[in-house]
């Protein structure tokens, strides 16, 4: 049976995904994402595989791992990688509820990214069920803080990605419904300034401010922002009392760049605010980082090249291009390996109270996944 004929159905597709996106699983809420993984590494053993259970570290949650059955078990083959953590809180289904609305579904995650998750797990089970073997043995490996940048689980991420050949990653087609072979470099900076506490309304020449502080420098670091490095401030914390003046204050910053050098600029700029200027100390600290992954490359380029022929003959045409936003693509495409992006749902609104999806997109990915696994290393070596 040819791969592509295998009877994917969107609407039982989205029947099953319902319940991962009401298992709602926002990043900082390890025992949420653990429940994701729970009910994750439940349906794939269900559908045949051996399940690894790695528990989290530093505050996250933990990551689920799955081998299916393969006459190879256990040698290099095809690593599905994709994160089960969301930006949504928990109580987000109160806003945004898993509903229908003809040809478009919403719900917290349900683009990014766990319906791309979900359609590669169906076109696993679907090869499985029809009793297809993969020329290449097939891992999946969900993990819990890609959201974040990726602190806890990046080395585990290397490591499996260095015992595969190819790299599969279902996050959100671009809008044009492309794929993606290279992703931006992206650092994360975490700020925080310290000034001299007063009371607001008896002595408040006597206090210096850090919320005020930050807020200009906030202005200065947006300000920064050129075509080649981009700087962007998404958290601010500080105060208590609002008739006390601030003694402290905490930001997050977000800096990405088209190529290393680029971004090594930016990083340094962002370093050179530190100081204190009017009695108010300034201190910024790198956070994690993804490195460039660079479009072009010969592996990636081939293995797109497999991806696009299998796309038309499903009927649609796969155009790639490199992307901002980070994906844990940065970090395997960096290694050198064929990494193809965002092949997962074609939807909108992201991270927005109005993430949604295009059903028919869940059977029209999950026959370009199976493609893959049923092709690969065909026409991709």
């Amino acid at each position: 049976m040819n791969a592509l004929n295998l009877p994917f159905d969107s609407n039982d597709m989205l029947a099953g995904l319902r319940a991962w996106i009401e298992c709602e699983s926002p990043t900082f809420d390890a025992a949420a994402v653990d429940r994701m993984m729970d009910l994750a590494a439940r349906d794939m053993a269900e559908a045949g595989a051996v399940i690894d259970r790695i528990p989290g570290r530093m505050g996250f949650g933990g990551s689920v791992r799955a081998r299916f059955p393969h006459p190879d078990f256990g040698k290099p083959g095809i690593l599905i990688l994709g994160h089960m953590d969301t930006v949504h809180p928990v109580g987000t289904l109160a806003k945004l509820p898993f509903r229908r609305e003809g040809e478009i579904c919403y719900g917290p995650g349900i683009m990014d990214m766990k319906g791309g998750n979900y359609l590669c797990l169906e076109a696993v089970r679907q090869i499985l069920r029809a009793g297809l073997t993969t020329p290449l043995p097939v891992t999946i490996l969900f993990t819990p803080d890609e959201e974040v940048g990726t602190p806890a689980t990046r080395d585990l991420i290397e490591a499996e990605a260095a015992r595969n050949r190819f790299i599969l990653i279902p996050e959100p087609a671009r809008p044009d419904g492309g794929a993606v072979i290279g992703r931006y470099a992206i650092a994360r900076f975490n700020l925080r300034t310290h000034g001299r506490p007063s009371h607001a309304g008896w002595a408040l020449s006597e206090g210096r401010s850090a919320i005020a502080a930050m807020a200009r420098k906030v202005l200065q670091i947006e300000a920064m922002t050129g075509p080649d490095c981009t700087f962007s401030v998404g958290v601010i914390r500080a105060g208590q009392w609002v008739n006390c003046v601030a003694a402290e204050c905490e930001a997050e910053v977000l800096s990405m760049a088209k190529r290393q050098e680029d971004l090594d600029r930016g990083v340094a700029a962002m370093l050179a605010l530190a100081g204190e200027e009017d009695e108010v100390v300034l201190e910024v600290h790198r956070g994690v980082t993804r490195p460039v992954w660079a479009p072009d490359q010969p592996g990636t380029m081939a293995l797109y090249g497999l991806a696009r022929r299998i796309a038309a003959e499903i009927g649609f045409d796969l155009t790639a291009a490199s992307a901002g936003g980070g994906s844990d693509g940065n970090f395997t495409g960096a290694m050198g390996l064929p990494t193809l992006d965002s092949i997962g749902v074609r939807g909108k609104g992201l991270h927005t109270l109005n993430e949604h999806i295009v059903v028919e997109s869940l059977a029209e990915r999950a026959r370009l996944v199976a493609g893959l696994l049923m092709h690969l290393p065909e026409g991709a070596s």
